[in-house]
């Protein structure tokens, strides 16, 4: 697999390339939906959107993510998606590497057909 890259701190970023926000927002979408899709045994519809902001980091030097993850589970209640939002977290190893980092949250949000 080969991917083209571009920072996003570029003045003139190439439109065509990724850059590691997207890239991290992918990995950990797809890795978590995957396993929230474990977590239901297949019977509900699961969606996982995930965003990705750049910062500068406080304390500097540098930069860090914040990262808010969004998971919604068809036809069920907030406690229901809620249980599955936190096991499939407890298990998606994207999860795992990101899970004890300050700048790193997880919500649940209403299921929406798209």
């Amino acid at each position: 697999m080969s991917v083209t890259v571009a920072s996003p701190l570029a003045t003139d970023p190439d439109p065509s390339a990724s850059n590691p926000e997207q890239l991290l927002a992918l990995a950990w979408a797809t890795c978590l939906n995957s396993t929230a899709q474990v977590i239901v045994a297949g019977e509900r519809r699961t969606a996982v959107r995930v965003e990705v902001e750049l910062h500068t980091a406080e304390p500097g030097p540098g930069y860090e993510f914040h990262v808010d993850a969004f998971m919604s589970v068809e036809g069920v209640d907030e406690a229901e998606a809620q249980r599955v939002l936190d096991a499939a977290h407890a298990r998606c190893p994207v999860s795992k590497l990101l899970r004890e980092a300050a700048t790193v949250r997880v919500h649940t949000e209403l299921y929406a057909a798209g």
